[in-house]
């Protein structure tokens, strides 16, 4: 009989989206550090892998106004993270900091910080940004090419490991006079290229992991090539077995072209999951929960993103709207799922709407619908286990839809069940992030490279 293969978990605190169900008396402050604290403490409880948070860099617009559906007044990740190293002690701790709008040094010194606060959990989620919307808060607002995004990005992350692989473990020395010092030629650093022209010398010794774990979470064939070459974990929007078995095929196919193991890329999944008594309970709440998440003036915007047009005279329990969508500029500003050609969606829905008779409401309850493990507990847990051993994914991130409890009934009811089922651990095997993902120590052909010149 085949060894199982071993559930990975995760859990992501909501940020914009409408994730939250706001209406739900149990449902807490999204920025208040104690809410931050007990969905990681949970997760820590649950012998999760990690904690993450995502990041928006600008207030969204539609029509011209603030989207107020979204949560404001997010703090800043890695400072969140920071803190949550004090009162967490295994959990990793990963944050989405951009890699269009940030520099090398600043930020490279940022993450090794995090990973000697949290003693080697620190994890770095590696995202661009394509709108000039967004780049209108920094500098050089808009200034970057869509096209030249991920070749930013990778020559970010290459600069960043050349930053940490400047400082090796034997270069701090113990003086009994003076305390530990570091020996001249530490941290010494030049990079000179379109992106970065920059030399001098880190300040900051190498975090107890070497390098942060990479995370990336882009869908596209560029963004699967940059994961295949560079990242520990890619977070996949494929939550239906048939697609994440064959997004999880595809990725894992690349990793030999980059000299990489299928194991030394996990694949996460963001899922989320609703428990009842009974299968017909579970349904019913799960129904409930999505109605709550799409309220009527939510429906409504979210047409309007992809139709271009002011359409707050219309009925989201009535039909589709029977206008054209204006495929100009649009209404919607920092939102990347009102890209692309929005006149095929607009057909598409047109199509599904007529087909089965939905209404506004009901046609984005059905296509942003990502509820993925529904039932009683032992069901979650089987269902749980069965993507994983289908080749499906190696774990997931855990998208609960109250903040801070939403993962209590997770920890407490199904991850008993998939440790009695064997596929999921009893204790964290490592103190490292990189140690519990079971990744091998970071590569340092940067380092490797200068030695041998």
């Amino acid at each position: 009989m085949p060894e199982l293969r071993q559930v990975h978990l995760a859990a992501h605190f909501p940020g914009v989206n409408n994730t939250t169900v706001w209406s739900d008396p149990r449902s807490e402050s999204q920025i208040d550090f104690a809410s931050f604290a007990h969905l990681a403490r949970t997760a820590e409880r649950g012998k999760f892998d990690f904690f993450f948070l995502a990041e928006g860099l600008r207030l969204r617009e539609l029509k011209g106004q603030i989207y107020d559906l979204d949560v404001m007044g997010r703090p800043e990740s890695l400072t969140v993270l920071s803190a949550l190293a004090a009162v967490t002690e295994r959990l990793g701790l990963a944050a989405t900091v951009n890699s269009t709008f940030n520099e090398p040094y600043e930020l490279a010194r940022r993450l090794a910080t995090l990973d000697h606060l949290s003693d080697g959990r620190a994890a770095w989620n590696v995202v661009t940004s394509w709108d000039a919307f967004t780049g209108e808060n920094f500098r050089r607002g808009g200034y970057l090419p869509e096209s030249q995004r991920y070749g930013r990005a990778k020559e970010m992350l290459a600069t960043a490991r050349e930053l940490w692989d400047s400082w090796r473990e034997e270069d701090l020395v113990a003086d009994p006079e003076s305390g530990t010092f570091a020996p001249p030629g530490t941290g010494e650093f030049a990079h000179h290229s379109d992106q970065f022209d920059i030399a001098g010398r880190f300040g900051t010794p190498r975090g107890p992991q070497g390098h942060p774990v990479i995370i990336q979470a882009g869908d596209s064939d560029e963004g699967r090539e940059f994961a295949a070459s560079d990242a520990d974990v890619i977070f996949s929007r494929h939550g239906k077995l048939d697609e994440a078995r064959a997004f999880y095929r595809d990725v894992k196919s690349r990793l030999a072209g980059y000299g990489r193991r299928p194991d030394d890329l996990k694949i996460f999944p963001a899922v989320t999951y609703v428990l009842g008594d009974t299968e017909e309970a579970a349904a019913e709440h799960a129904a409930r929960i999505r109605r709550a998440q799409v309220g009527p003036q939510t429906a409504i915007s979210y047409v309007e993103g992809f139709w271009g047009r002011d359409l707050s005279a219309y009925d989201p329990d009535g039909p589709l709207p029977d206008i054209e969508p204006d495929l100009g500029e649009g209404v919607s500003r920092g939102r990347a799922q009102f890209r692309g050609d929005r006149g095929s969606v607009v057909r598409k829905w047109r199509e599904i709407a007529a087909e089965r008779g939905l209404s506004i409401r009901e046609l984005v309850i059905e296509v942003t619908g990502r509820q993925t493990f529904i039932g009683t507990a032992r069901s979650v847990a089987d269902q749980i286990s069965e993507f994983v051993q289908a080749g499906a994914a190696d774990g997931f991130i855990f998208v609960p839809h109250l903040t801070p409890r939403g993962l209590d009934d997770l920890v407490d009811k199904v991850v008993p069940l998939l440790q009695e089922k064997g596929v999921y651990r009893d204790d964290y095997p490592g103190s490292t992030l990189r140690e519990n993902l079971g990744l091998a120590a970071p590569r340092e052909a940067a380092r490797a490279e200068r030695e041998a010149s």
